[in-house]
């Protein structure tokens, strides 16, 4: 079944393959398993795009030195998903440290 996908004034567009979204961690873990060059057709032009954080803003910088393949592969990986490298390096790590947490919770 085709899902929809909304609009620039919210409403829903037939015949979009993105899905409507429960949640921001729903949407996230779409994300991270799809890459947005899949849905190119899809995306509209936004001429007026303000961004406003949402919850707390990163409050300190961390600065990761790799080698010149590494950081390479990290770019083309995150632009075949469509997002920056630091975004990439960003989610991984927090992805890794709930991971960790899980995992610590559950042992006995």
């Amino acid at each position: 079944m085709a899902q929809q996908r909304r609009s620039a004034s919210g409403a829903r567009r037939p015949g979009s393959r993105i899905p409507t979204f429960k949640s921001i961690e729903e949407e996230a873990e779409f994300w991270d398993t799809h890459s947005t060059a899949e849905f190119e057709d899809e995306f509209e032009e936004a001429p007026d795009v303000r961004f406003v954080g949402v919850g707390t803003r990163p409050k300190r910088a961390l600065t990761v030195r790799v080698d010149e393949e590494t950081f390479s592969t990290l770019s083309k990986e995150a632009r075949d998903l469509g997002i920056g490298s630091s975004t990439l390096v960003r989610m991984w790590i927090l992805e890794r440290l709930r991971e960790q947490e899980s995992r610590q919770r559950s042992a006995p």
